[in-house]
């Protein structure tokens, strides 16, 4: 099979998104362009100010980057919220350094007045799963890092730490959010931080930083599994479903395939979901959205799970997955905004 732009012989693909050459070149068919981070005159609309971080993992072998937000400040002692965002894109596409990223975050961040950090982590098919949990929790580790550095200003360049969290960063309110495979992210994020990782003789969260995560938002989360549920198509249809192909294709290692727990977590072998490490949850599903059902089923489960905190569902009518992403000045987006700045701010 060739490709019709390039006549390289293509060894897989997963179409719409991205196409992988028997030489080994990647060729990625969707996503929006890098635009450089930006200051207040150059978004006069949001006001937000942001700059991008190269190294903040503590492991050299991986090169760790990400891009942070700061709404205008009348106050320059304020204290604000941090929001660690993991993006979308079907962990193989997008960027924290895209146009839609950047968009997304400005908006929300001057609608929040949050502090963002927006986490660059690695993609498939170059990187499957699990690098992309394993970069977002280093990167979580990072934030968090700066909780017993705020009284050593002077040190915190060279210590791989960023003035803006030294400065704004509330640690008393940390909230993690992420959107699509993001969504995906962020519970198993969660999961983490409330365990640990016994398999590596890691502690929870809390107990190895100090930092607990006050809420997470799960914005149309991709979850799946070989059972349907709802309206989930069947059969030879399920199996040759997007959905069900895309994690095959992101992460072709994973025991139990699809229904390995970190797509699937109200399957077989799957996690206490009363052990999420937050306070508070925001579960956003949308009518028209493929992935709405499993969304459902997993804020009941965390509902019947026996889980200590706070968990809402939050359903738009009549719009399809990621609406809000894609189109965030519509009405309905707003109210989505407002939905999400209401959350973080509570």
């Amino acid at each position: 099979m060739a490709s019709t732009t390039t006549n390289k012989e293509v060894e897989k693909e997963l179409l719409p998104l991205v196409r992988v050459y028997k030489d080994g070149s990647v060729e990625r068919l969707l996503g929006s362009p890098y635009v450089p981070p930006s200051s207040p005159d150059a978004d006069p609309t949001t006001g937000v100010s942001s700059k991008d971080i190269t190294s903040i993992s503590q492991n050299p072998a991986i090169s760790l980057s990400a891009r942070l937000y700061l709404p205008k400040l009348t106050d320059h002692h304020q204290k604000l919220p941090i929001f660690v965002y993991f993006h979308g894109g079907g962990f193989c596409i997008e960027s924290a350094f895209s146009f839609l990223n950047h968009r997304y975050l400005n908006i929300l961040v001057s609608e929040a007045r949050v502090l963002a950090v927006s986490v660059e982590y690695r993609l498939a098919p170059e990187h499957p799963l699990p690098a992309a949990y394993e970069d977002c929790w280093a990167a979580l580790q990072w934030v968090a890092s700066h909780r017993n550095k705020i009284d050593d200003h002077e040190n915190y360049s060279s210590n791989n730490k960023e003035a803006w969290l030294l400065n704004h960063g509330d640690f008393e309110r940390v909230f993690i959010g992420g959107d699509s495979a993001g969504g995906n992210i962020v519970h198993n994020i969660a999961m983490r931080a409330g365990e640990g990782d016994h398999d590596n003789h890691e502690s929870s969260l809390k107990e190895s930083t100090g930092v607990k995560i006050l809420g997470a938002f799960l914005g149309h989360p991709y979850f799946w599994g070989s059972n349907p549920i709802g309206s989930e198509p069947v059969g030879d249809n399920r199996e040759n479903n997007f959905l069900h192909l895309s994690w095959e294709f992101v992460y072709p290692t994973a025991p139990g395939g699809i229904d390995n727990p970190m797509v699937n977590p109200v399957g077989e072998g799957k996690p206490n979901l009363a052990k999420l490490g937050c306070s508070r949850l925001l579960v956003c599903v949308a009518e028209k959205d493929q992935l709405r059902d499993r969304g459902i089923w997993y804020f009941n489960a965390v509902k019947e799970s026996g889980f200590q905190g706070e968990a809402e569902l939050f359903e738009v009518k009549g719009e399809d997955h990621a609406f809000h992403f894609f189109n965030p000045k519509t009405e309905i987006a707003k109210i989505m905004f407002q939905t999400l700045s209401s959350f973080l701010n509570n």
